[in-house]
């Protein structure tokens, strides 16, 4: 059991290794090429972006952005989904160089559902989203 688990973090840090590697400098077809082809997404815009195309443009809407990102994974807890599939959520550290060579850090909650049933382990879901002060209760 403990091995499995250990394999499942070195899944979980190749695919952060491979995004981070993807996104210095940024390429977003790059970055596209890390999720399943019906794989969705919660990013850091509004809106929903679903299959090959929605993540394509998703990342393509930070050309000229970001110029470069890196992702730092950690407290990331692991539940496996069958025999080629597993559930990622903790916490990351985005290091981004933004437009203007302005660096600027950011703090987010992380869920990934990888999954490696084709042989290469993709991006299945994606929902990384602000670490927030307090509860959103409206009102």
């Amino acid at each position: 059991r403990e091995t499995a688990m250990s394999a499942d973090m070195d899944r979980v840090a190749a695919v952060a290794r491979a995004w981070s590697a993807a996104a210095t400098p940024w390429d977003a077809a790059a970055l596209a090429a890390l999720y399943v082809g019906d794989a969705m997404l919660f990013g850091g815009r509004p809106g929903h972006s679903v299959g090959a195309d929605g993540i394509a443009a998703y990342f393509d809407s930070y050309q000229g952005v970001i110029l470069s990102a890196s992702l730092d994974l950690f407290e990331q807890r692991i539940a496996r989904i069958g025999e080629s599939a597993l559930l990622a959520q903790g916490f990351c550290t985005f290091a981004f160089v933004l437009a203007g060579d302005r660096p600027t850090r950011s703090v987010l909650r992380t869920t990934w559902l990888l999954d490696w049933s084709e042989g290469r382990t993709l991006i299945r879901a994606h929902h990384f989203s602000p670490v927030p002060e307090a509860p959103s209760l409206g009102g």
